[in-house]
Parts: C-alpha cells; sequence; structure tokens
C-alpha cells in the first residue's frame, strides 16, 4: 500500500483520519509574536488561546515547507520502497508545492525508481483536506497509485470552497482588501463572501451585510451550484464553532443533508492567522467551484 502524504494546511479533522493507516501531514511554520512553531491546535482551547493573540492584536506571520524538508519526508519511504501521493496546498496561495516538486527531482537524481506522484489541490484549509479524505477512500477501495493521482487531478476543480470573515483586518494584512474598504467594511459591518477560484487563489465575490447573512450566505451557494446532498460535507472555523453548526444546520434543513456526514474542524494556525479569528469555510463537491 502507498503513503497518502500532505501539509497541516488541510485542517483535517482527526476523528475522521482516525481509521487510515499510511497518511502523513507535514507541517508549516508560524511566528506569534517573536515565537515560531509548527504545533497544531491540540483541542478547542488551544485554538481560543490562539485566536484570543490574534484579536489582541498580535502578529502572526508563517512560512512554507522547504524543498529540503519535503526531501526527507520522501528519501524515508524511497529508502522503503514506499510510493507516496502527495496532496499539497494550493500553488495559487503558497510556494509549497513547488518546494515538492523540487523536492520530487532532487530525490530522483538518487533514487530514480522511486515513484512519488504530486497533486496541486488548489485547495485550502478543509478544502485540501477533502481531498485528501477522498483520496484515503479511493485508496481504501483499491485505487493504485496512478489511478488516485490521475482521479484527483481530474476532479480539483469539483472542490468547491466557500467562507466569510468577521474582521475583515486581517485579509488587510495580507493584501486581499484594502485599507479603506477593511475601514469602511468594518463600520458597516459588512461580510465578505470569498472563495478559492479554478487557480487556487482566493477571490472575493459578494459582500453582505451582518453575520448571519454571510453565513446563511454560504449554505445558499450548495443549492445555486446543485450539490449533492449526499456526499460528504466539510466545514471549517476559526474557533466559532457555533456559527460553523449554523451552516451545518442550514444545510440539513433546506437540502436535506446528512448531519452524520457533515464534519467539523477548527482552522489550523497558518490558515487561521491569515484569514482572522471568525472565520467560517464550507467545502463540499460540485459540478464547478462556482
Amino acid at each position: 500500500m502507498y503513503t497518502i502524504l500532505t501539509d497541516s494546511c488541510s485542517d483535517l479533522n482527526q476523528t475522521v483520519i482516525a481509521p487510515f493507516e499510511q497518511l502523513e501531514i507535514l507541517r508549516l511554520a508560524y511566528t506569534i509574536s517573536g515565537e515560531t512553531s509548527s504545533q497544531l491546535f491540540d483541542n478547542a482551547e488551544s485554538a481560543r488561546t490562539f485566536y484570543d493573540r490574534l484579536g489582541a492584536g498580535e502578529n502572526c506571520t508563517t512560512s512554507q515547507i522547504s524543498p529540503n524538508e519535503f526531501y526527507d519526508a520522501f528519501k524515508a519511504h524511497a529508502q522503503k520502497n514506499e510510493p507516496v501521493l502527495a496532496l499539497i496546498f494550493s500553488s495559487g496561495l503558497s510556494g509549497t508545492y513547488n518546494s515538492a516538486c523540487i523536492a520530487k527531482e532532487m530525490l530522483l537524481e538518487e533514487y530514480p525508481d522511486a515513484s512519488i506522484e504530486l497533486v496541486d489541490t488548489l485547495s485550502a484549509s478543509a478544502g485540501e483536506g477533502m481531498m485528501v479524505y477522498d483520496a484515503l477512500m479511493n485508496r481504501e477501495s483499491g485505487m493504485s497509485l496512478k489511478e488516485n493521482a490521475d482521479w484527483m487531478r481530474a476532479h480539483v476543480q469539483d472542490y468547491a470552497h466557500w467562507f466569510t470573515v468577521d474582521d475583515l483586518n486581517f485579509l488587510k494584512r495580507g493584501g486581499r482588501c484594502s485599507p479603506s474598504a477593511a475601514f469602511f467594511g468594518s463600520m458597516l459591518k459588512i461580510k465578505p463572501v470569498l472563495h478559492v477560484d479554478s487557480e487556487g487563489h482566493l477571490i472575493a465575490r459578494s459582500k453582505v451585510r451582518g453575520r448571519r447573512q454571510a453565513l446563511r450566505t454560504l449554505a445558499a451557494k450548495f443549492g445555486e451550484l446543485g450539490a449533492d446532498p449526499a456526499q460528504t460535507i466539510f466545514i471549517s472555523h476559526a474557533s466559532c464553532e457555533e456559527d460553523a453548526l449554523e451552516v451545518k444546520h442550514a444545510l440539513v434543513e433546506l437540502y436535506g443533508c446528512d448531519p452524520e456526514k457533515i464534519f467539523l474542524s477548527i482552522i489550523g494556525p497558518v490558515i487561521g492567522s491569515h484569514s482572522g479569528p471568525g472565520t467560517v469555510a464550507l467545502f463540499f463537491r460540485a459540478e464547478n467551484r462556482g
């Protein structure tokens, strides 16, 4: 059996992935107020502490996984003749995928028979995590490494990403929102609705008044894109579980989605440092990303 490798930006729900073997997660690093770490959240309390620090004004920066880190991970598997399927954070948002490509080239010079398939998920947070979950399920159903990699590449545009943030100033810091838009948007309680487009870039799609309307708009995207209610759905949130549950309940009530197939996860520190506390994101499969 081959290993499926991903990175910590996938924000995977630990309960969801617990049954699977040979899943490896490489961690991106972040630095908050001069303290560098790659530690993921252990529980809801650790996530709350992190987001409280961001909300209090502490600065957080992030760094991608280096080619050497990927090389070391790939080499460990090559030495054991273990194939690897690597699903990596969107190249439209990070240089991490490029690092993986460089590392693969480096490895093949030393281990020309190594079997490594790289997939640019063009996804982020639990959208990337949803692709990892589907890859794990494909492997369980008997797909070979090459079949699984080809399937993921063929379906990458099916994964819809829709989210809203509570504080425009975090998008302003990352250059996703102008200072004037952040200032007036905050005064008028404007909440943006954004998505990750077909090239893996973060794009603002609409603006609504108020938090509740923003959450309802997320759920409405599921119906607008004609998504299948029988599918598995992922929702991630930045320490605001009640809001994530509101989106979940709307999907159940409006579209008849199975609540047992809607999984919540906490947005990790790398994605969360850019989107800020109060972010809620919805991920599902449709005919296109919208």
